[in-house]
Formats: C-alpha cells, sequence, structure tokens
C-alpha cells in the first residue's frame, strides 16, 4: 500500500486545515499521526475500517475530525481551531487491523509527510 498526504501549510492560530490521504489500494483502518521539532512521533487520530469508529488524542479531541471515502480509497483530517502546539509534520498510516488503534508498530503503511505550521 502506498500513502501520499497532503493539504499542509502556514496557518494562523485558530484556523483550519483539511489534510488528505491517499491510498493506493483499500486498507484497513487508518490513521494520523504527527512529530513536532524535537519531539517523537504521537498519535493523532483514527477511523476503523468501516469508517464507524473512530478514536482521537485528548490533545485534538472536539477540534480534529478523521474521515474517509472507501470508495476513492481516502482519509481526511479536519483540523480547526488550530494551536500553535499543532505544529508538526503530519503522517498518514493504514494498519493491519480492521479496528482502530494508537499503537504505531500496528501501521505499516506510511506516507511521506506534510508539514503543518500554525503560527500568526
Amino acid at each position: 500500500v502506498q500513502l501520499q498526504a497532503s493539504g499542509g501549510g502556514l496557518v494562523q492560530p485558530g484556523g483550519f486545515l483539511r489534510l488528505s490521504c491517499a491510498a493506493s489500494e483499500r486498507t484497513l483502518s487508518m490513521g494520523w499521526f504527527r512529530q513536532a521539532p524535537g519531539k517523537e512521533r504521537e498519535f493523532v487520530a483514527a477511523i476503523s475500517r468501516g469508517g464507524g469508529s473512530t478514536e482521537y488524542a485528548d490533545s485534538v479531541k472536539g477540534r480534529f475530525t478523521i474521515s474517509r471515502d472507501n470508495a476513492k480509497y481516502t482519509s481526511d483530517l479536519q483540523m480547526d481551531s488550530l494551536k500553535a502546539e499543532d505544529t508538526a509534520v503530519y503522517y498518514c498510516a493504514a494498519s493491519s487491523f480492521g479496528l482502530t488503534t494508537t499503537i504505531q508498530s500496528r501501521y505499516p503503511y506510511w506516507g511521506q509527510g506534510t508539514l503543518v505550521t500554525v503560527s500568526s
């Protein structure tokens, strides 16, 4: 499975961005992770194979929304009310599980990352 993430950019605090991830084929559960400068990569959000179950990191709950379109092999991450601490490289990933998972080692497929910078 090949994944291509897009949609990153520069946005002011309080603004929004929508990230997209295009897969080369149908996937099981999908997730978004991020890595801020000088920090380890962390879980952001995940969505199950069918899209009926989602999971979020506490830091983004209520602000970010993950979705997927299985007909198009895509997953999106809508990010609202962005904060400076959301600045990071965001990665989409496809797991080997049908249900959501926050564990990075369960994601064998990764996209190249897209940079999100939240700054005034």
